[in-house]
Order: C-alpha cells, then sequence, then structure tokens
C-alpha cells in the first residue's frame, strides 16, 4: 500500500519536471538564409513568449504538443507544433522582395562619377564661364559680367551651352539605364530575350520617377506594366516599315 504514494509522487514530479524542459532554436529568412533577430517567440499552449537574441537563437519553456508562433512585423508569421526537445530551425518568408546585394567596382562607374570625368574633359565649358552670372555686382555697383555676355552672344559660348545640354541629357539617360537595368528588370519580370529588350524599351520609366521613387514604387511600377505587357505585348510597337519599290531608270 506504500508503494502507491510514491509511484503518485514519482509520476507528478515527473510531469513537473517535463513541463519545465526547454525548447532551442534559430530564425532563418527563407529566401536569403540569413538569421533573423527580433522574433517574437510565442508559446500558445502555455501562453508564455520571448524574443530572440541579435544571433536569431531563442529558448522557450515549451514540451511536446506545444504550439509555438513566431512573428515579426516585415516577416510572414509562422506556426508549428513542438515534436520533441530537438533544436528547431524556423524559415520565416520576408513580406518585401529581397534584392541582391550590388557591388559596384572601378571598372563600373556611376552615372554621378561618369559625368564628373566629363566635366573634367571638357572643363573650358565648365569653367568660370558655366557659372558666371549676367549681374555681377562690384565696388563700381552692378555691372554686366564679360563671361556671361560672351557665352550668351558668341558663338563657341553657343557651342559650349549646346555641348552641356547634350552631356546633360546624356547623363539623365545614364541614371535610368543605372537603376532600371536588364539583370533588376529580368528578376522583377522574369522575362526572357527577346521580350525582355521588347518590355524595357516600351516601358522605359523617366528621369523623375527614377530619382524620385522609393524601391517599392519603382518595383510596383514595373509590375504595373508587365501587367499591360502581357495583355498587348504588341502595344507601343513600332509601324513595320513602307516597302519602297526602286526601279533603275531606263534610257
Amino acid at each position: 500500500m506504500k508503494l502507491w504514494p510514491t509511484l503518485f509522487l514519482s509520476i507528478v514530479c515527473g510531469s513537473v519536471f517535463a513541463q519545465q524542459k526547454e525548447v532551442t532554436g534559430i530564425v532563418f529568412d527563407k529566401d536569403s538564409k540569413a538569421r533573423v533577430a527580433k522574433v517574437n517567440v510565442q508559446n500558445i499552449t502555455s501562453g508564455k513568449g520571448v524574443y530572440n537574441n541579435f544571433k536569431g537563437e531563442f529558448t522557450i519553456g515549451a514540451g511536446p504538443g506545444d504550439v509555438l508562433v513566431f512573428s515579426k512585423p516585415d516577416h510572414h508569421s509562422d506556426t508549428l507544433t513542438v515534436k520533441n526537445y530537438a533544436a528547431l530551425a524556423v524559415y520565416m518568408k520576408p513580406m518585401a522582395i529581397h534584392l541582391q546585394q550590388v557591388t559596384i567596382r572601378d571598372s563600373f562607374l556611376t552615372p554621378q562619377r561618369r559625368l564628373a570625368n566629363t566635366q573634367r574633359e571638357f572643363s573650358k565649358i565648365y569653367g568660370s564661364a558655366y557659372n558666371a552670372d549676367l549681374l555681377n555686382v562690384g565696388s563700381g555697383g552692378v555691372g554686366f559680367s564679360i563671361d556671361a555676355l560672351y557665352s550668351a552672344f558668341s558663338k563657341s559660348g553657343r557651342n559650349a551651352e549646346k555641348l552641356r545640354g547634350l552631356i546633360d541629357a546624356e547623363y539623365r539617360q545614364s541614371i535610368i539605364d543605372y537603376r532600371f537595368n536588364k539583370a533588376f528588370v529580368q528578376g522583377i519580370t522574369r522575362l526572357e530575350e527577346p521580350k525582355l529588350t521588347d518590355f524595357m524599351q516600351k516601358y522605359r520609366p523617366g528621369y523623375y520617377l527614377v530619382t524620385t521613387a522609393g524601391d517599392y514604387e519603382f518595383i510596383a511600377y514595373i509590375k504595373a506594366n508587365l501587367k499591360r505587357y502581357l495583355r498587348r505585348p504588341w502595344a507601343y510597337g513600332l509601324a513595320p516599315l513602307p516597302q519602297v519599290k526602286w526601279e533603275p531608270e531606263t534610257k
């Protein structure tokens, strides 16, 4: 008869000991496979919750059958049921599209650096005449700047102004090419050649959009135009060239 109280206490102690066990694991980004920190790990069975550390690691009191919920503002929540006390590897899918890091090397100049090099090469047209004001304020009062008058009325000054305009226009186009490049657009649209080039030519963004839109807005712009392109791939195409028949003159 004394065996039953002892057996009962053993079962109760064993149950309490089992409830005090902990489950450990690491949270990863499903796309990049990088560790994700500041994830809220909630045991909805027991009501306990913790945050993982900056290494993505967490430890929480749980046992087989408990349901754990992992949540973070910039990731989709994930739920799993604990099966045993083995370490867990949790993969959370990010809400935004993950853009791969691009390393720009010296051999590939940014538009800003190319413009700076061009301005150094054409230093004459970007010299004092370019920055001179038409009105010059000096010790004798307000007068006309000789450099500004020369730039405005001389033939070489007008030619320099045209050249500056061409260089600036080319710079704006290079800014568009730099952001709206094939690798980036193909990663979003999954288009292959020749459709990729055709799409980029028909839905090329403007300079203002490229320089003011954030990543989310810019990707949304490309996706919206991709839907239009897939519905009507022939739209905005150039008309076929007319057939011209040439007949040699006969004497």
